[in-house]
């Protein structure tokens, strides 16, 4: 495995545990999926690329913008969902008519694919890719890692 693919799962790894909180991103303290997500980035890669606006619960799914989608075309690598692997991060639609808003890191791809998420009501969780899950998988991205 690339060694900054194995950096991403450990540093998610040491999330686990930390409750759910909307709009954070503290390690330990809480955090929402998206915040799970940057602060792995701060973690593996520096600085997060540009600012967070303050969001609702309920995103943008009253305009139906796909904001999140966007936001992770700008700054990370998408590619096929089929061929996700180590370290890929997983965009989900958890409604089918609403927007795509929930993300997770890909841990393992064994026999049964497992991957970390913040999650309402559970905090930062290792779950299996079910099923279920991966019905909701929309795209998936890699981390851009040629200048590290």
């Amino acid at each position: 495995m690339i060694p900054i693919k194995q950096s991403i799962v450990d540093e998610a790894r040491s999330w686990l545990g930390t409750p759910y909180v909307h709009q954070a991103s503290v390690k330990g303290v809480g955090t929402d999926c998206l915040g799970l997500l940057r602060g792995v980035w701060r973690a593996v890669l520096g600085h997060e690329p540009e600012a967070v606006p303050i969001y609702s619960m309920d995103w943008s799914e009253p305009q139906g913008e796909e904001r999140m989608w966007a936001a992770a075309r700008r700054h990370l690598i998408e590619k096929d969902p089929a061929w996700f692997s180590v370290g890929d991060v997983l965009l989900f639609r958890m409604r089918e008519s609403g927007v795509a808003k929930h993300l997770g890191i890909v841990s393992t791809c064994r026999d049964i694919p497992r991957f970390i998420h913040a999650y309402s009501g559970h905090g930062v969780v290792e779950s299996a890719l079910s099923d279920p899950w991966r019905r909701r998988v929309v795209s998936c991205f890699e981390f851009p890692t040629e200048d590290i």
